[in-house]
């Protein structure tokens, strides 16, 4: 996995079609560097999932962006999702229900022998604290536990860089704390640059940048 600084370059996101054009987001401009986290906060329709659609390539009209998205040197503005290298995790885990939790890390890894795929699996539960649970569907975890699930597969694609939205919403209070911890010691080891949408300001890590937008009306 490369490491690399996420850079947003005049990023600017508006409704076309809209007397003027208006403007939801920026211009913004900010980087993020390997193993630490932007956080961007704001009311609803300040921009915020916007720009996480925007960085994942998934903007769709009437919405139109402006501005550059770089990893390391490397400007992956025009390139299609699969392409970025770029890591998801939302408020639900998405993992595939009818599969096992092994499966589902595998889905994740890149091809290669099966021994190592599944080696480097059961690795990721064992840092996940979730060793022997291989062989469970996602239904007989906890909350928590499909939450760690969901980032060790995001982890395993080896992205170049994760965009979190709300990731830790619907986890009750204690579970919120251990995976936030979780969560950000799993992308300073690995030197992945985070970019976090999220209305928690106790969700922010020590030390990340914070962005707050304003409402647009």
């Amino acid at each position: 996995m490369a490491v690399n600084t996420l850079t947003l370059d005049a990023v600017q996101i508006r409704l076309s079609g809209h007397p003027h054009g208006r403007v939801l987001l920026g211009p913004l401009s900010a980087s993020v560097a390997p193993g630490q986290v932007l956080a961007v906060m704001g009311p609803s329709g300040s921009g915020k999932s916007s720009l996480l659609a925007w960085c994942a390539g998934l903007l769709a009209p009437p919405l139109q962006a402006e501005g550059r998205l770089l990893l390391g040197d490397h400007d992956v503005t025009a390139l299609p999702t699969e392409e970025r290298h770029i890591g998801l995790l939302f408020q639900d885990d998405l993992l595939f229900p009818h599969w096992t939790v092994l499966q589902n890390l595998l889905f994740a890894l890149p091809p290669g022998p099966r021994a190592q795929r599944v080696a480097a699996a059961e690795a990721a539960l064992v840092e996940a604290e979730l060793a022997g649970l291989g062989a469970r569907r996602p239904g007989e975890l906890s909350g928590g536990q499909r939450a760690r699930v969901s980032l060790q597969r995001a982890l395993l694609a080896r992205p170049r860089a994760l965009l979190l939205d709300e990731p830790f919403s619907k986890l009750d209070m204690a579970l919120r704390e251990r995976m936030r911890a979780f969560t950000w010691q799993a992308l300073a080891q690995r030197g992945v640059p985070a970019l976090l949408v999220t209305h928690d300001v106790q969700d922010v890590p020590p030390g990340a940048a914070l962005i707050h937008l304003g409402a647009h009306v």
